[in-house]
Formats: C-alpha cells, structure tokens, sequence
C-alpha cells in the first residue's frame, strides 16, 4: 500500500499514529516506511502538481511493488457543505476515472474530485469549479490515477478540508511556486515581509488549519481498511 501526497506536513498525522517509521533513502524530498494497525505502507512526497507527484510515483515502483495507490493530502472545498477537517473520499476523478471508496466507519463525505495544477483562492474561482460537478478540489490526484490505471493497481483519493468554498486566500499560491513547480519558502517569507498586517496572519492561520487537517487524515486512515 503507498500513499502520494504533496508536502511532509499532510502525513503529519499518519506518523503520529504510526507503530514503527522507517526513513526511506530515495532520491525524493520525503519518503516513509510505516507500520498502521500491522500493515506496512509507503509514504512518499515530491511537492504539489501532477508532475511532481507523478514523478513520486514513479520513484516509489522502481523501489516497491505497488499493490494499491493512494493520492492524499489537503484539498479545497467546492461544495458549500463541506467544513474545516472534513474527510472526503472520491469516487470520481473528472477525466480521469472512478477511485474505489474505502472500508471505514469514521465519517467521511464522498463525491467528484477536481485535480488542477493551480491552487484555487477565490470564492469565486471555487463556485466556478464547482460547475464541474465536483465537492473538491486539490492538485495531485488527476496524476496518481493515472498510474493507477497504467499499473492495473486499485486506487483511492482521500483528502481532507483546510479551506472552504466561501474563502479567499490573501496571498496568491500560485505566484510562491518555484521553477519545479514546489511553493517556495523564500518567496512567501519576502510576500509575508511586503505585507505583514494580512500575509502573516493568514499564514499562521492555515498553519494551525493544517496541523488539525493533518492529524484529522491520519485518524481516518489509520482507522481504515484499502
């Protein structure tokens, strides 16, 4: 079993629940061996976009046979439904094929997920999206199932909430990317510094956003069956 994620951050909470971690030497920002529940899983991150993410797929088959394939990670809501930590399981990748649903009885919403190789940060981008179809939106996924599918492995996109539809980003993410496509420390630090009275707030507030995401993750999967 192997996860794909975007940052170290999103399996925060996958290590805390973890029996035994294992650092894996691969030519990747994060790679993880972890033991959940007894079953052994591969946890790799290469940054955000379906190239980055592909190429963390293919750095984990050339490592490890690969039996089930899973994108996870943060993602934005669409739905107005959806809430700050909500699960959400696809059943759906627009355009690229259905994902299978997990085996759990933690809560959890489902629907159609969008995979963008931009983050969505207006309101009004995300009701945009939302005319797709789909109840979220993220950045890798699209990538991870297309593996899947040229593998002939099963797959599952679990996400979970850290924005909701009816918010704005103060800072544009899509301009803190640097030329391989990860969100760059130092432009967003200098962004930060250029307006500190919004940037700095904003980003200590997704900061506690993501650590209660992360840890939200990692509980429903440990508590799950793929």
């Amino acid at each position: 079993m192997a996860f794909v994620a975007a940052e170290r951050r999103e399996f925060d909470g996958f290590l805390k629940n973890a029996e035994r971690v294992v650092k894996l030497r691969w030519p990747l920002p994060f790679a993880r061996m972890v033991w959940l529940n007894g079953t052994a899983a591969v946890l790799v991150a290469n940054g955000p976009g379906p190239k980055l993410a592909g190429q963390a797929a293919d750095v984990l088959r050339e490592h490890e046979e690969t039996k089930v394939l899973v994108s996870t990670g943060f993602c934005g809501a669409l739905d107005p439904a959806l809430k700050l930590c909500d699960i959400f399981a696809a059943t759906e990748v627009l355009n690229i094929g259905p994902a299978l649903p997990p085996d759990t009885r933690h809560p959890h919403k489902s629907g159609k997920l969008l995979s963008i190789d931009c983050v969505a940060s207006t309101a009004a981008e995300k009701s945009e999206l939302r005319q797709t179809g789909a109840g979220a939106v993220e950045m890798e996924a699209a990538a991870v199932a297309a593996k899947a599918i040229e593998w002939d492995v099963p797959f599952y996109a679990i996400r979970v909430v850290t924005d909701t539809a009816d918010e704005n980003f103060v800072l544009d993410f899509n301009r803190m990317r640097d030329t391989s496509g990860r969100f760059s420390r130092a432009k967003i630090m200098i962004a930060a510094l250029r307006r500190p009275i919004t940037v700095l707030p904003e980003l200590a507030k997704l900061n506690r956003r993501c650590k209660d995401a992360a840890q939200a993750l990692g509980d429903f999967v440990a508590g799950t069956r793929f």
